[in-house]
């Protein structure tokens, strides 16, 4: 027999991969250039990527930022290129960058505004990134809805806290109606004790109040609100708002109370049936008509109502889309617990909904807040509003592509944050179910 041995003693010492199989150029290779079909379109990307920079980027580096007029910045691309074609003019930026922000607002109450912005951040932290943010921070995010409209309009501190008893009487009737009656009847309760504080009893609140202890800071006036500030301020509050109307209406919509049903079938369907514009020519011109004479609501709030309602109408649409995608076994599971409708409503069924529901409310609230440049339609001097009088100033007639493209980098920090952030809460959640 040989002694000849077939079974390895040692094992071969490990080698590192092909350089063309790991690191980036083997990146390159598997996604870019894995076959002829792919090469050719790699390199076309490439050459369209090159001609569209070759372009922009000259245009927006090799520009001029100090100029009081497109005249003078037309001389001075002259003088330094020899040419104005191919070169921004962000001297209007730099001119008019505080009235595009900020509107018509005093520039000596800039702070408010601001410190409002800085507020809604502090605010919604908890909200937002409740694993990471102390959960006592959310008492703060309760009183924000009042603190905000006091910084930004001014006026007697006693308005908002006015507005915040109204709440507090609604919930204190709801809780009492709820443990004596039953929730439905505590739910109606609560609205009605609310509404009547709200419309009858606040202003005397106000009045004797400010008469005994007047506190306050200096008003503003709603037609001094404008640019990118009016756009934020109209996008948050209709975001917040519709997003919990939008679930009353989801649920509505499933209710088996006839009434309850076809009111919010019919509302959600009007509102998706008319154009934004529509409700914002209502809001300014119409709405006035049914009020009775002398009344003054304010425009901003009008713009606020509808837009909210809007928006609503929508997020009810998106939000019955993640309820309708539960299995029946969810609701079977709520009812086996012994939980009463709105128990399993508020502890199983709509945190799922709303997990499944996430790319669909963002992009609503992605919508809702671009669709807020549709008031300079209606005379309001948004960000848009304003880049068109600036356009009719002498000093910069004629400009166009820096304006805009300045109030578009704005929206899209702002939309792609939101992006971003839904995103992270899918990843969060795992609204995947893997």
């Amino acid at each position: 027999m040989s002694d000849v041995s077939f079974v390895r003693a040692e094992m071969l010492p490990e080698k590192a991969p092909p350089a063309s199989e790991v690191g980036i150029v083997g990146w390159v290779k598997h996604n870019l250039f894995s076959g002829w079909f792919n090469s050719i379109l790699t390199l076309v990307s490439l050459y369209a990527i090159y001609y569209v920079l070759s372009g922009v980027l000259p245009w927006t580096f090799q520009s001029v930022w100090n100029a009081n007029s497109l005249t003078e910045c037309r001389e001075i691309m002259m003088a330094t290129w020899g040419d104005t074609h191919g070169h921004a003019c962000w001297a209007v930026i730099n001119d008019r960058w505080l009235q595009l922000l900020f509107g018509f607002y005093p520039s000596h109450l800039y702070w408010r505004p601001i410190l409002a912005l800085v507020l809604l951040l502090v605010a919604l932290a908890p909200v937002l990134y409740s694993d990471r943010v102390p959960s006592k921070l959310l008492i703060f995010s309760a009183i924000y809805p009042f603190l905000m409209p006091w910084l930004m309009w001014g006026g007697t501190i006693w308005g908002p806290l006015s507005a915040a008893l109204g709440f507090v009487a609604g919930w204190a009737v709801y809780t009492v109606v709820s443990k004596q009656q039953s929730e439905l009847l505590g739910m109606i309760g609560g609205a009605v004790a609310a509404l009547i504080w709200w419309l009858f009893l606040s202003s005397y609140f106000v009045g004797a109040m400010d008469s005994i202890l007047p506190i306050g800071i200096e008003a503003v006036q709603s037609r001094q609100f404008g640019g990118f500030m009016l756009a934020i301020l109209l996008g948050v509050v209709a975001i917040g708002v519709s997003l919990p109307i939008g679930i009353v209406l989801a649920l509505g919509r499933q209710s088996d109370l006839l009434i309850v049903k076809y009111m919010c079938v019919g509302f959600i369907e009007f509102i998706r049936g008319v154009p934004l514009i529509t409700l914002l020519f209502v809001a300014s011109l119409l709405l006035n008509l049914f009020l009775p004479p002398g009344t003054n609501f304010d425009i901003i709030l009008r713009v606020m109502i509808m837009m909210t309602l809007f928006s609503a109408a929508y997020m009810a649409e998106v939000i019955r889309g993640g309820l309708a995608a539960l299995p029946r076994g969810q609701y079977e599971g709520a009812d086996s617990l012994g939980l009463n409708y709105w128990q399993a409503q508020r502890l199983i069924i709509m945190p799922q909904a709303l997990k499944i529901s996430i790319p669909g409310i963002v992009s609503t609230f992605i919508g809702i807040f671009k669709d807020t440049v549709l008031v300079s339609i209606i005379g309001l001097f948004d960000v848009l509003g304003l880049a068109n009088a600036i356009r009719a100033d002498t000093a910069w007639n004629g400009i166009y592509w820096e304006l805009f493209a300045f109030i578009g980098a704005l929206f899209f920090v702002v939309c792609f944050s939101m992006s971003r952030y839904s995103m992270y809460l899918e990843r969060k959640l795992q609204t995947g179910h893997r």
